[in-house]
């Protein structure tokens, strides 16, 4: 890897927000290819945070704190890339469902699955089921909907919003994630979504996957 390059990705992996910019300036300035900073610097530098923190060796802070580090990061590389290249890996909606006003976890995964590559569209917390249809139906190029609920009680406004979405006329052209406390992949199995994950990185991954990035 490009020197420069191997700057970024040190910087984002340690959570940098102040040298990031700079060492993308200065990759750019030295003609590194700005798709590789983001690429081989940025995005893989979060895969390795991720990686680290299923591992054990990180916890949230830290993730959260490198997530950040990236946004400062595309903020100075974006006006160097071909328009849709920050979200080349596809457009994912994401919401907590309606009754739960937890929304921690869901913007700690939204933030790792748009340092995927992912443009994400976020509805928030406390989303009715149909305003998670109606989206897709307005963003007909979405791959994933990713749903969450933190509490037992708003499990079974999961299982409707599934159901809603596994009834809707594009769900062959969408995969369906689920997450949160209380979620197992038993319990996703059982109410017919495509994919459960435990923590913002697998989910991150898994996302990759199913999009077949």
């Amino acid at each position: 890897m490009n020197e420069k390059i191997q700057e970024v990705f040190a910087a984002v992996e340690a959570g940098k927000a102040k040298k990031v910019p700079t060492a993308v300036q200065e990759a750019l300035d030295a003609g590194c290819d700005p798709t590789a900073i983001l690429n081989e610097g940025m995005i893989a530098a979060m895969d390795s945070v991720g990686a680290k923190f299923k591992a054990g060796e990180i916890f949230v802070p830290e993730m959260l704190v490198a997530a950040r580090a990236m946004k400062k990061g595309v903020d100075v590389l974006k006006p160097h890339l071909a328009s849709g290249e920050t979200s080349a890996a596809g457009k994912i909606i994401i919401g907590t469902v309606a009754g739960d006003l937890h929304d921690i976890g869901k913007n700690l995964v939204a933030m790792m699955m748009e340092s995927a590559g992912f443009e994400i569209i976020d509805l928030g917390v406390d989303v009715p089921k149909e305003k998670f249809v109606e989206m897709v139906e307005a963003n007909p190029d979405t791959k994933i909907v990713a749903c969450s609920a933190l509490l037992t009680t708003t499990m079974p406004s999961l299982k409707e919003t599934v159901a809603a979405l596994n009834a809707a006329p594009f769900r062959s052209n969408i995969k369906v994630m689920v997450g949160g406390a209380p979620i197992t992949q038993a319990f996703a199995d059982e109410i017919g979504a495509d994919a459960y994950t435990e923590d913002a990185a697998s989910a991150a991954q898994k996302a990759k996957e199913l999009a077949g990035v």
